[in-house]
């Protein structure tokens, strides 16, 4: 028997032990851990002056509590059924952290864009998380109930036949394969047109360090400084040893990259350094902008984002990390089509970093201003690239085995699951604001 043909059978006898139908089932557990006193152990270790930003941002709604509430959908997956197939697993997977960036070649393409939590674990949890988000989105949008359960199925569908294709192709063939928004015909784009994904992929291209320098930074006696816009952006570094540290964490992370890269990178001077808060989970964690120029005068922008433990760590199979900012860099490549030209990673002192470029043509659709129709075709491109991600460092084909090539039943579970994680979802978020009510959890007031 062919190898692919075992791996796909190996896929359906999984199904005898781990239903299909049975990753609908979620209740919240009888000791399930309260939200709120998670959120507060991640914030123990984080820059205590920007907590309350992280938790302002949070409360703002409930889908922005479930972006930043990973490690709390991480503990109630672990009571969930998985079918022991693992990949390199995005963690986070959620439909922001989908988007437009350039390859090294300048091409547009449309993929996952988010890998702090990457770590190799089940494919159901990032299936899961991507249908949780999409159903809580819809629900915050004020979406009519069937609207937000087409777009799930779409998603987990779109991920279920693209995942039996690619049980079929070469590994190259996977390796290579690549979303690219402008060449995707008509018919498969034309609600995500609504949306004007188009004036998207017009904005991302205007995204590049050359715009950033005027957003960012003025020229002060020759020299380009970046301009402090406190608590977001300033110079307060939060690093012991400056700038002898800096200076190591910059030369690990020339060590990092491939030689040709690194010649590169070192074309370039370091004119400036500042700590630039993002995102909404990454909300307290080290994360700081510097600005490089080079003989002409040229700017570049690099992201240095701490790395911490991945929510992926709290399964009991999860591999031992000594630096998670190798984990970050390692698992993005893993996954993504094609990565960053300036992904790399370093360690000074305690600080685990990874280090991207912070603007090169991203982009991303605004979950708030998606309106109903395009919502699932929106997600099954998410499926869709989410499947190659997973199938690039997984069997394929024994993940198709397990759900079927034309069988329904896994997407309609995951539809029911989505239905239940929004509904606690709220409930989370609504104890998130009362305790921003009551005083006990303090936030950031502009």
């Amino acid at each position: 028997m062919p190898k692919v043909d075992a791996s796909r059978q190996e896929g359906r006898e999984r199904r005898a032990k781990v239903p299909r139908s049975s990753h609908a089932e979620w209740v919240p557990a009888a000791n399930r851990r309260n939200p709120v006193e998670v959120l507060m152990v991640e914030n123990s270790t984080r820059v205590a002056e920007l907590v309350p930003i992280r938790m302002q941002r949070m409360a703002d709604s409930p889908f922005s509590f479930f972006r930043g509430a990973a490690r709390v959908m991480a503990l109630d997956l672990l009571e969930t059924p998985r079918s022991g197939l693992r990949v390199q697993a995005c963690g986070d997977a959620h439909l922001t952290n989908f988007g437009l960036f350039a390859t090294p070649e300048r091409k547009l393409v449309f993929d996952l864009n988010d890998f702090d939590e990457t770590l190799p674990g089940p494919w159901e949890w990032d299936v899961k998380r991507l249908a949780a988000s999409t159903a809580i989105v819809a629900k915050w949008r004020g979406f009519p109930r069937s609207v937000g359960q087409e777009a799930v199925r779409a998603g987990v569908s779109a991920y279920r036949i693209a995942m039996a294709r690619h049980a079929r192709q070469s590994v190259v063939d996977v390796f290579y394969e690549q979303l690219v928004p402008e060449n995707v015909k008509a018919t498969a784009l034309e609600r995500v047109r609504e949306l004007s994904f188009q004036s998207t992929i017009a904005a991302s291209r205007k995204r590049t360090s050359d715009r950033l320098l005027r957003k960012l930074a003025v020229k002060v006696d020759g020299s380009y400084k970046i301009v402090d816009n406190p608590p977001l952006i300033n110079h307060i570094h939060a690093m012991s040893g400056e700038p002898e540290e800096l200076r190591r964490l910059y030369d690990g992370y020339l060590a990092s990259l491939p030689p040709e890269r690194a010649e590169l990178v070192s074309r370039y001077e370091v004119a400036d350094f500042a700590r630039k808060v993002v995102g909404v989970g990454s909300v307290g964690t080290r994360c700081f902008v510097a600005l490089l120029i080079d003989p002409t005068g040229s700017p570049l922008f690099l992201q240095i984002k701490q790395a911490v433990d991945s929510v992926l760590q709290i399964l009991p199979d999860a591999p031992i990390v000594e630096h998670h900012g190798e984990r970050v860099t390692h698992g993005q490549r893993r996954m993504q089509a094609a990565s960053d030209l300036f992904l790399g990673h370093s360690q000074a002192l305690d600080f685990q970093a990874y280090v991207r470029q912070l603007a090169d043509m991203k982009g991303s659709i605004d979950p708030a201003k998606i309106p109903p129709a395009a919502l699932s075709s929106y997600i099954a491109r998410c499926g869709e690239v989410l499947a190659r991600a997973h199938a690039r460092s997984g069997d394929p084909a024994a993940i198709s085995g397990y759900l079927g090539k034309d069988s329904p039943v896994f997407d309609q579970a995951i539809v029911e699951y989505a239905d239940r994680v929004s509904i606690q979802n709220e409930l989370d978020h609504a104890e998130l604001v009362q305790a921003v009510a009551d005083g006990t959890v303090p936030v950031f007031t502009p």
